[in-house]
């Protein structure tokens, strides 16, 4: 394990490969375990230096234990309401957390790929760190405006359901989860399985989540700002997510000028290995097409 300082924060982080970076953002409560190794690996075989990290209050980055853990449901629900969200932090925060790992590692401009959460966080960094972004590349997410964001109530039970409490128990939740977020590509099951018992040795952190989804709710929509992006950017998402639904894509896409949208047919709000297969080829050519100074 690595880690940088950065915006009074220490962030975790591992690398693959050498040559212009891809910095990877995970999303809600989840490690950057959960960014596949065989992704990496095939950034790196085609020539570039990927970065994942562990978003600030998760896995092995800063914890901040002594900061206030707002109430899921009502956070939720003051954001639909269209009132104040008390959080310890935003997105934009987080957005600078990751500028910050940019920068400490000595690289002038990446290429950002962020995933849930991550997207959101990405979009972020796009329009207040716009000079260290080549691209951007919003996987699964969405503009933050509510009306945009609400799946399907079973998957929003599933992910807010109550947080497992041994190793076995975290590996069995993963996988329903997935089943739940999930579309009707094959997933590798056994691969989540092993993912999920890394991240529990690693140290489990509900309070993490609760104060990342307040993080969510308080930042609130990006559809005016993402009007005035100038970064080159892809809009990936799955047909059949449940979670962040095709609409919240549709409307990143249309709200950025000039950006181009992937569907993955049969992509749910997960990265089935045929998933990857389908999007990489996108992604590569998105990077490509923009090099980094």
């Amino acid at each position: 394990m690595r880690t940088i300082e950065t915006n009074g924060v220490e962030l975790a982080y591992d690398e693959v490969g050498d040559g212009p970076a891809v910095v990877l953002i995970m999303g809600i409560g989840a490690q950057r375990v959960l960014w596949p190794d065989s992704l990496l690996e095939r950034f790196a075989d085609a020539g570039y230096r990927a970065i994942r990290f562990d978003n600030r209050d998760i896995g092995q980055s800063t914890r901040l234990c002594d900061a206030t853990v707002p109430p899921v449901m009502p956070s939720m629900m003051r954001a639909i309401a269209k009132r104040p969200v008390d959080a310890p932090y935003t997105l934009s925060d987080m957005a600078a957390d990751t500028a910050g790992l940019i920068e400490g590692l000595g690289i002038e401009q990446a290429h950002v790929v962020g995933a849930s959460m991550g997207g959101m966080i990405a979009q972020h960094l796009a329009l207040e760190h716009p000079q260290r972004v080549a691209t951007l590349t919003s996987v699964m997410s969405g503009p933050g405006s509510v009306r945009h964001m609400l799946g399907k109530p079973r998957a929003i039970r599933t992910l807010l359901s109550t947080p497992p409490t041994t190793r076995e128990e975290a590996q069995d939740h993963t996988v329903r989860l997935f089943r739940a977020i999930g579309g009707r590509l094959p997933q590798d099951e056994a691969q989540l399985r092993r993912t999920a018992g890394i991240a529990w040795d690693r140290g489990p952190h509900p309070e993490g989540f609760a104060r990342q989804w307040a993080a969510i709710m308080a930042s609130g929509s990006r559809l005016r700002a993402l009007r005035t992006l100038e970064v080159p950017t892809l809009v990936v998402h799955g047909t059949l997510d449940p979670l962040v639904p095709p609409r919240a894509g549709r409307a990143t896409a249309e709200a950025i000028p000039g950006a181009k949208m992937l569907w993955v047919d049969g992509m749910g709000h997960d990265f089935a290995p045929a998933a990857i297969d389908r999007m990489l080829p996108a992604l590569l050519d998105h990077m490509e097409r923009h090099p980094t100074r």
